[in-house]
């Protein structure tokens, strides 16, 4: 999409939804590669429909019509942003478009639902907080693994105490491609842990780390982010566009229990290991014991959910029952804020940048 608005061409989610009351009308903009879920799934339930989609692509539009033979398209965003029959617009654009894009459908009295990352500075992002509060509308930023039945299982966990004090949160989220040509792998990738890690972990960063280099386009393509948090807790993220293989796991390790999450397993998708580390008081040379601690492993029922339709009727919900989401735009823009602290990291091989 062009950035000006003038050249374009023509268990913790709750629901409440009443649906004796007309569906939320939602306006999409944007129908590449995730815009399609993103009307499937608005469009798909009672709570919401989708009224109008905007492409300046005639072929995107064309797939639009063959899916959804009724449905008003557009190539003029201003169909949409300016329209008194949508409640709500989604963004499911490039990233530098978001601020713009966003504000406009704020400024005519819009909701918002916005895909990762929310902004391409912080900047931006709190004056599109600003504007949304200052207006009484909400923001949502597609934080689309805060909805899953795995990350619902492992907070349900933290929160009943089952693994004990945090002591890391450690991602690695790898493959081949897809290579972006607008933000690097840590904006490409990242944004996934950080929202999970920002939902499990009850304090905000306080440090970030970044190393990672550049092979093939001039952006970097393998990154490595560390995140220094309160109380000795760190979280270390691997985000990688050029492994062989696509890995999809990250270890939770806590003082009772240690979690394994492999995202691509079927079935067990959790497991948590009954294992760890204590240590005693000693005497003498031997001032601390150390012990290791081996029990049973179990693997928690896990929801089989698609995330994204619980995360749109979520935010149907947040709208119609005057709801603060927990993927707001304040949770938007620690995501950025964390991504600048690393992009400035990066550029300085490594040296620690406070948040």
């Amino acid at each position: 999409m062009a950035t000006s608005l003038n050249t374009q061409t023509s268990t913790h989610f709750h629901l409440n939804l009443d649906s004796g009351n007309d569906a939320l009308r939602i306006g999409v903009i944007g129908y590449g590669y995730w815009g399609p879920n993103i009307v499937r799934n608005f469009h798909g339930q009672e709570c919401s429909r989708v009224v109008s989609v905007c492409d300046q692509s005639i072929k995107s539009l064309q797939r639009v019509r063959q899916h959804f033979p009724d449905m008003h398209v557009s190539t003029d965003i201003n169909d949409l942003i300016r329209s008194t029959e949508i409640d709500a617009i989604a963004v499911v654009t490039p990233v530098w478009t978001h601020y713009e894009l966003a504000k406009a459908a704020l400024e005519n009295g819009k909701h918002v639902f916005v895909e990762k990352p929310f902004t391409c500075t912080s900047a931006e992002a709190e004056e599109l907080i600003e504007l949304a509060d200052r207006k009484h509308l909400k923001i949502m930023v597609d934080h689309t693994f805060l909805f899953t039945g795995a990350v619902r299982r492992i907070k349900q966990l933290i929160d009943e105490d089952a693994l004990g004090k945090m002591y890391y949160y450690d991602s690695t989220r790898v493959n081949l491609g897809l290579f972006q040509h607008d933000v690097n792998v840590i904006w490409d990738l990242a944004p996934h842990d950080l929202s999970i890690m920002d939902f499990l972990i009850s304090e905000r960063p306080e440090a970030v780390v970044a190393t990672g280099e550049r092979h093939l386009n001039g952006l970097a393509d393998v990154a490595y982010l560390t995140i220094y948090y309160p109380n000795n807790v760190i979280g270390h993220i691997n985000v990688n566009w050029l492994s062989p293989v696509k890995v999809r796991t990250t270890l939770i390790g806590g003082e009772k229990k240690m979690l394994v999450w492999n995202d691509l397993e079927a079935d067990e998708k959790i497991r948590i290991y009954d294992k760890g580390i204590q240590t005693v008081a000693g005497e003498g040379r031997y001032k601390l014991l150390v012990s290791y601690r081996s029990g049973d492993m179990w693997a928690p029922r896990v929801e089989q959910l698609e995330a994204l339709k619980q995360e749109a009727a979520y935010f149907v919900d947040c709208i119609r029952n005057n709801k603060k989401p927990i993927n707001d735009g304040v949770a938007g823009w620690l995501v950025v804020k964390t991504l600048e602290a690393a992009d400035q990291s990066l550029q300085q091989k490594g040296k620690i940048v406070r948040l």
